[in-house]
């Protein structure tokens, strides 16, 4: 069974007001030949929930820039201008979460957890609207599980059945990303057959991944213009 499957067919499962999660870290590890479809094919007023709001014409920056978002649930949006400006214009509602407690509800919503507890934003405007609970006598908030209709991530090779191996940090957020997705699609420079790969350096099992795509690469000229 090959799980690789043309552009087309993938993008089919990306539709107005679809939930997108995307792996990456300013722009490096997400799927460049993914996102440049979602554009092209036109879809609009996506929740997305990622690490970052990329740079305005570079990975999940172009989607955000072009206005296709209605909600960004993220760390940081201070490397993309863009989406400040439409965060204070209000075309853009933008959750921030810390770091690490975005990576714990993405790999929450991805193992099937009702959450995490944590007490970081105690005290803050972070706690507003969160229930808090008690363990041990010390006070907690309860992060809820992030999922998404679709995840997207960014692989350096993928065999047939979706095993992923990642570039170095281009692995970032990739691996809990895949598997908090309803359909998870994977972008891979090189696709290669079952057992091709050394299965030490595998970290996404196929068994997280629904579709693989042949990546076009980044054309970076474009991007930068």
């Amino acid at each position: 069974m090959t799980k690789v499957a043309s552009l087309e067919k993938v993008l089919s499962y990306i539709t107005d007001e679809c939930v997108l999660m995307y792996g990456g870290f300013g722009g490096v590890g997400n799927p460049p030949t993914l996102i440049n479809g979602i554009l092209e094919k036109g879809v609009k007023d996506l929740i997305l929930i990622g690490n970052d709001a990329g740079f305005p014409e570079i990975g999940i920056g172009k989607i955000v820039s072009r206005e296709r978002a209605k909600k960004l649930i993220t760390t940081h949006i201070g490397s993309n201008p863009i989406a400040g400006k439409l965060m204070v214009e209000g075309k853009l509602e933008v959750e921030f979460c810390p770091q690490g407690i975005l990576a714990e509800r993405i790999r929450a919503g991805g193992a099937g957890l009702g959450g995490i507890l944590s007490d970081i934003g105690l005290g803050s405007m972070i706690e507003k609207g969160k229930q808090k609970v008690l363990v041990g006598g010390k006070e907690f908030l309860v992060e809820t599980p992030l999922q998404a209709d679709v995840a997207i991530v960014h692989a350096k090779k993928a065999d047939n059945y979706g095993n992923l191996i990642y570039d170095k940090s281009a692995r970032n957020t990739n691996p809990v990303v895949a598997t908090a997705g309803k359909i998870t699609i994977a972008e891979a420079e090189e696709i290669v057959e079952v057992g091709e790969l050394d299965p030490e350096s595998i970290i996404t099992p196929g068994i997280y991944v629904d579709f693989i795509v042949q990546s076009k690469g980044v054309d970076w000229k474009w991007a930068w213009e």
